[in-house]
């Protein structure tokens, strides 16, 4: 792939003391006990987000007023637009709604459509927060674990009904998938629509993601493949994992189903909810407005970082496995073969290594053994990560 402006991912950002979760200090040793490492954590990547997007902040901030906002038609319409450009999904107006991230609309929902002790099923291993807001809202975990199979996640459907004809009532999907970076196929997406259709259950489909599809993919949001999977789906999508903006805090969530919407809405006033801040939304608008070179040039980047990393482990460390991704630009890796503890893996990351990474077992079941690398970074970051990784292990 043609990168156009490869030099804004090559060159090194400090972020130190700018208050960033993954490299203050201080954040640091309280998560991983030690200051000196190389954080290759949470994901959210060391580039600069796209110029339109810094352009348009700065354009807003010479306005010196910054009283109560709604969201302008226009922002409507950029996500609109985004979306049948990126995904040839053609949603209406009336269909969007607005957080202040995937995980708070994930407990709106959990709270709209459904009532303490319910049951709420999800496929480990999957985002940590699935779990923390299921627990937090006093639901059910109910979990149909997903299959390791050559190398890839495949979706276990005998259990996977089995599950939902057991009272489950909604479904907290992730798609593309986090930590494995799997993107499912329309088969597969049009399968869990049916049985979920079949059994009465709410898809609520986190696809932060989405954006993020390598060149050799194609994301299919699942509530675009047909009017019933539209009015059984809420849908969850941010500009900030695709263009890097993950501080602005805003999502947004849509669904073509009145009935939903209107218990979203109930929701949201019951958390007085009101409405995105003025440069999110701000942000938000100009990131889908004029962000897609930029996304194409990382996207080529990433993949450029996964193939550098893939080829590295298998040459250096050939006791560890990659999970090669469809999306995104987090890698998981199999450490299972060193036959080591999930505590004296991280023990080694972070004492040998001087390298923090996420811990698989954070993913819950099926996560035991392997870690999350991110691969959002220089190539100069990723070379000594990688460096460190081979320590950690030699």
């Amino acid at each position: 792939m043609d990168i156009l402006n490869k030099s804004i991912f090559e060159e090194h950002y400090n972020r130190e003391n700018t208050g960033s979760a993954k490299w203050d200090k201080n954040s640091l040793l309280s998560l991983f006990g030690s200051e000196d490492v190389l954080p290759m954590w949470v994901a959210d990547m060391d580039f600069p987000a796209p110029e339109g997007i810094q352009k348009a902040l700065i354009e807003r901030l010479n306005h010196p007023i910054f009283g109560y906002t709604v969201p302008a038609d226009t922002v409507f319409t950029e996500i609109q637009n985004w979306l049948k450009q990126r995904h040839s999904w053609q949603i209406d107006k009336e269909w969007i709604s607005f957080s202040s991230g995937v995980v708070s609309a994930i407990g709106t929902t959990i709270q709209a459509f459904t009532s303490p002790g319910d049951k709420i099923l999800l496929q480990s291993p999957v985002y940590t927060p699935f779990f923390d807001m299921i627990k937090n809202n006093d639901r059910e975990v109910v979990n149909s674990p997903l299959l390791l199979e050559d190398g890839s996640f495949t979706i276990d459907f005998t259990d996977f009904e089995d599950k939902l004809k057991s009272g489950v009532k909604l479904f907290l999907f992730c798609s593309p998938h986090n930590p494995g970076g799997r993107v499912w196929t329309k088969d597969e997406l049009l399968r869990i629509g049916e049985l979920c259709e079949k059994y009465d259950v709410i898809i609520v489909s986190d696809e932060i993601h989405a954006d993020l599809y390598l060149s050799t993919s194609r994301h299919y949001p699942i509530g675009s493949l047909s009017k019933k999977l539209a009015d059984l789906t809420v849908t969850l999508m941010a500009p900030s994992k695709t263009f890097n903006i993950a501080g602005m805090q805003a999502s947004f969530l849509i669904t073509s189903n009145e009935q939903l919407q209107l218990k979203l809405q109930k929701a949201q006033a019951k958390l007085a909810f009101h409405g995105l801040n003025i440069l999110a939304l701000t942000a938000m608008e100009a990131a889908y407005r004029e962000g897609l070179q930029w996304l194409t040039d990382m996207i080529g980047y990433i993949e450029e970082n996964i193939k550098l990393a893939e080829e590295f482990i298998a040459a250096e460390i050939p006791a560890l496995h990659v999970m090669h991704p469809d999306a995104s630009y987090l890698l998981w890796i199999d450490c299972r073969e060193l036959g080591l503890t999930d505590i004296e893996i991280k023990d080694r990351l972070i004492h040998k290594g001087k390298l923090a990474l996420e811990p698989g077992s954070k993913y819950g079941p099926g996560g035991e053994g392997f870690v999350r690398m991110n691969l959002g970074c220089s190539r100069a970051t990723l070379q000594e990560g990688l460096k460190r990784l081979k320590i950690a292990f030699s």
